[in-house]
């Protein structure tokens, strides 16, 4: 009998990427991962979700991907679909599912949103688009600040981060002299991406195109730290917008979609909402990672991998509501490095009204610090209720009796 498979290029061991293996098991399929972890096949017992893992030294090497393609084939397994849901190889997957004739998502379009700099030179002169610059990183700081900082702040980042890692906000000229030191010490980067600085409440817009047809699936509020690296720490799905916002908002999607050449497929997008309009910070050719998938299912009752994994397949996607209720994120940061000793009040947590999911990342004696990226989040809670106050409060109520109890590095 022949298995059907759906073969994943990597994923995280929570989070989105590890919802759409979990959907995958669900919708009847054979789930193949290629890792280039070993640290996974170590801890073999902790995806059970993972019927076949097979340690990929680079996942790159397409040459090496085929080879072991070629292998699965013969072992009576049809691949019906090749996916990725981690950056940096969404693109490569699509790439490789066009070649192998399972797919035909959009993947110029895709390769360029995994890219700051293509993204931003794909969309320049776009409305929603701030100013932006490329800077030479083989030129020295005091130049490259005089000849492209015309007003402060702005925000200098690398062209291939993520979670907010390596984005920093910088207010002055000593401020980006020593940020420019930082990124010239980075092995292989050449080049840096300067943005206008953009005031206004920020916003995640997870999107999914299919044949042309725009979907926003979901319209997500951001709690954004004081800190200068923008971490996130809170999520409020559906986002309390009026009717003429979304609205504009569909257009904007519609219109910025439409010229990076995304006519199949999925991407999300950090929004903010301005006085001059909507405004485009980041957009990345993926659902959003941790908590985000399951959000938006506790919300709406959609699971966004599923449709993603659908959309993979060819199948008719279906992005109507079957819920309506208020789901609010609250992630748990550190405000100092330590070893962790223990984690208390995990199941207090989850006993107060409305909780839906309580969840701790780092394991005993793993050190912990204050955030410089999305992954210093140690902990999120999410609730979900009619109204989107008793959600709020739920999560942040659950979230105060989580104690991680530190030792001094």
């Amino acid at each position: 009998m022949v298995m059907e498979c759906i073969v994943f290029l990597e994923t995280h061991k929570s989070g989105s990427s590890r919802d759409a293996v979990e959907a995958a098991v669900q919708m009847g399929f054979f789930t193949i991962l290629f890792t280039q972890q070993m640290k996974k096949l170590h801890q073999r017992e902790e995806y059970p979700d993972v019927h076949q893992m097979i340690f990929v030294k680079d996942l790159r090497d397409k040459g090496v991907i085929y080879e072991h393609l070629r292998i699965i084939n013969k072992q009576e397994k049809q691949i019906k679909a090749l996916v990725s849901f981690v950056d940096p190889f969404v693109h490569l997957a699509a790439e490789i599912a066009a070649e192998l004739g399972s797919a035909s998502l959009s993947v110029d379009a895709l390769y360029k949103m995994e890219d700051k700099t293509r993204f931003r030179e794909t969309l320049k002169g776009h409305p929603a688009a701030p100013e932006h610059a490329v800077l030479p990183l083989k030129e020295d700081g005091d130049t490259l600040f005089h000849t492209h900082v015309n007003q402060l702040p702005v925000i200098l980042k690398s062209p291939v981060s993520n979670g907010s890692k390596d984005v920093l906000l910088i207010d002055d000229k000593d401020a980006f002299l020593t940020a420019c030191s930082y990124f010239k010490k980075q092995a292989g980067l050449s080049s840096l991406l300067l943005e206008e600085y953009v005031e206004g409440p920020q916003y995640l817009i997870e999107i999914i195109v299919e044949h042309g047809n725009v979907h926003l699936a979901a319209v997500i509020e951001q709690v954004i730290s004081k800190e200068a690296r923008f971490i996130i720490t809170g999520y409020l799905m559906p986002a309390p917008l009026p009717d003429s916002s979304l609205e504009e908002l569909q257009t904007v999607m519609e219109s910025i979609v439409e010229q990076l050449g995304l006519s199949h497929g999925t991407c999300h997008a950090e929004m903010r909402r301005t006085v001059h309009g909507w405004k485009l910070i980041e957009i990345n050719p993926r659902i959003s990672g941790s908590a985000v998938n399951q959000l938006i299912y506790e919300s709406t009752g959609i699971s966004l991998v599923k449709e993603t994994l659908k959309l993979n397949l060819g199948y008719p996607i279906d992005c109507t509501p079957k819920n309506q209720l208020s789901a609010y994120a609250h992630f748990i940061t550190m405000q100092r490095k330590g070893k962790l000793i223990k984690v208390t009040g995990k199941q207090k947590a989850k006993t107060v009204e409305h909780i839906k999911k309580v969840y701790v990342k780092p394991r005993r004696g793993s050190i912990l610090s204050a955030p410089v990226s999305m992954g210093h989040r140690y902990a999120y809670v999410i609730a979900a209720a009619p109204d989107p106050d008793e959600a709020v409060s739920a999560a942040t109520s659950a979230a105060r009796e989580i104690k991680f109890h530190l030792e001094p590095v």
